[in-house]
């Protein structure tokens, strides 16, 4: 986490919020070139870039080179809170890029931007928590927001569980564009967390894990196009 912020502070000092205040000035994105009331602006802003996001995530699944940087977020063997802080500070990096380019194209009010960029923080480390929900509750909160139940199937070592449940916010780009995936095959007990590629104990440790990308073992051949 401290690398990935020293990182993103580096080569995107104005961050989001920044780059929304220099929109707004330049007068550039939809949101500077049309008139809507600022409450209606603020709120399809937030709802736009979660689904980026959405669709960044599939992306970084879909495309070989991507899955070389994302695959460090999966390869963590136990799922909690500190699994949503740990990503590859290139990713990182390309994440911000996109953002501030979907940003700077709505012409996102800076509030909205706030709104969201706090909101993702705080739902991602709700949803990577190592917490059980009663069924009920979380069939019913499901409707409104990522759950850990529902997003720890997408750290399942099966290839067509991790391939689901994309969403880190709002639960419903999942249903809507079928990725959805209601529960693990083999439950929430028995299902195996992490990718088969890395699973030694060697392969956690910092050095190894900012190398990942670099590595490609013969049994990571899952997005190799094979």
């Amino acid at each position: 986490m401290v690398i990935d912020t020293l990182a993103a502070r580096l080569f995107f000092p104005l961050a989001a919020v920044g780059a929304a205040l220099v929109a707004a000035e330049q007068g550039w994105g939809l949101f500077n070139l049309v008139s809507v009331p600022k409450g209606l602006a603020v709120v399809v802003s937030v709802v736009m870039l979660d689904v980026a996001i959405y669709f960044q995530h599939r992306l970084f699944h879909a495309v070989p080179w991507l899955w070389r940087l994302h695959r460090m977020h999966h390869a963590d063997l136990e799922f909690d809170v500190t699994t949503g802080l740990r990503f590859h500070p290139l990713e990182i990096l390309i994440s911000m890029g996109i953002k501030l380019a979907v940003v700077t194209l709505l012409g996102t009010p800076a509030l909205a931007v706030l709104i969201f960029e706090v909101l993702l923080n705080a739902t991602s480390m709700f949803n990577h928590g190592n917490v059980r929900l009663p069924a009920r509750v979380d069939r019913w909160l499901r409707l409104a927001v990522v759950t850990p139940d529902m997003h720890r199937v997408h750290h399942s070592i099966v290839r067509q569980e991790t391939d689901s449940n994309f969403g880190f916010n709002l639960p419903w780009w999942d249903r809507l564009f079928g990725t959805y995936r209601d529960q693990p095959a083999a439950g929430h007990l028995g299902m195996t967390i992490g990718i088969e590629a890395f699973r030694e104990a060697h392969d956690l440790r910092l050095d190894r894990m900012l190398l990942q990308p670099f590595v490609n073992p013969p049994r990571d051949v899952k997005r190799q196009g094979l």
